[in-house]
């Protein structure tokens, strides 16, 4: 696959290559047929576990954190000179003073490991972590000519989330903020094979940033699966990630 755009064939042709890979990873995509239609798309459903601001830290945009990471508070974390006695009060000590110091800045050392052991617990057992279920669709769009991933998103309880919120999850990973960066990026659409409301990666840039990796493989003369290689990009910032193994079918 070496043209700067898809056709709908060679589309099929890259999803029927990526399906034979899922299959021998067990990476759990598969091919689905639009109701009435000869049309169908990539499919994929996963839960994925993200670590949400708390309310003590909404406003703060600093405090931000993107899924799927867990960060120190900058605050727990201690430079390795913060424990050492000034110079001035030690040269105070004489050996007996040193003698009976040592105990209780060992004490007191031992009591700052435990604490640091309940920060990571509290950062890995941390009740703003909630867990979400994404559905994928990969569809072909014959006006970009090229693949667009359309996705919802759930609560285990079964509620689906706002664009609002799915934003909330995008944002951290684009660096942006605005609304309208967002809306550009993510927006909510009408699926163009089921008819019911998804959210939507926006295609427009999406020849922008596969135009290099096409070009050098036509040079090359090397074949490129568009489809992979474009999901790769785009996928991580929902969460979708490829494993390495895809690679070795272009």
């Amino acid at each position: 696959m070496t043209s700067l755009q898809l056709d709908e064939d060679s589309f099929s042709e890259c999803c029927r290559r990526l399906l034979q890979k899922s299959e021998e990873l067990r990476d759990g995509w598969s091919w689905e047929r639009a109701p009435g239609t000869r049309e169908g798309y990539l499919k994929k459903t996963l839960l994925r576990s993200v670590v949400t601001r708390s309310e003590r830290n909404r406003e703060s945009p600093e405090h931000e954190m993107a899924p799927d990471d867990q960060q120190v508070e900058p605050e727990h974390e201690m430079a390795p000179d913060d424990q050492q006695v000034e110079p001035e009060h030690e040269m105070a000590l004489d050996d007996q003073q040193r003698t009976a110091a040592a105990p209780e800045e060992e004490e007191e050392e031992e009591e700052e490991d435990e604490g640091g052991e309940d920060d990571d617990a509290v950062a890995t057992n941390c009740p703003l972590a909630r867990c979400f279920q994404f559905e994928f669709h990969v569809v072909f769009s014959s006006s970009f000519g090229a693949p667009v991933l359309y996705f919802r998103a759930f609560t285990l309880e079964g509620k689906s989330l706002s664009l609002e919120e799915v934003w909330s999850l995008v944002a951290p990973k684009l660096r942006v903020s605005s609304q309208d960066a967002l809306l550009d990026t993510v927006t909510q659409q009408e699926h163009p094979l089921l008819g019911q409301a998804f959210f939507m990666l926006h295609p427009c840039r999406t020849l922008d940033f596969m135009r290099p990796v096409l070009q050098a493989a036509r040079r090359e003369n090397r074949a490129v699966n568009f489809v992979l290689t474009w999901l790769s990009v785009v996928g991580p910032l929902l969460g979708l990630h490829l494993p390495l193994e895809y690679s070795s079918d272009p």
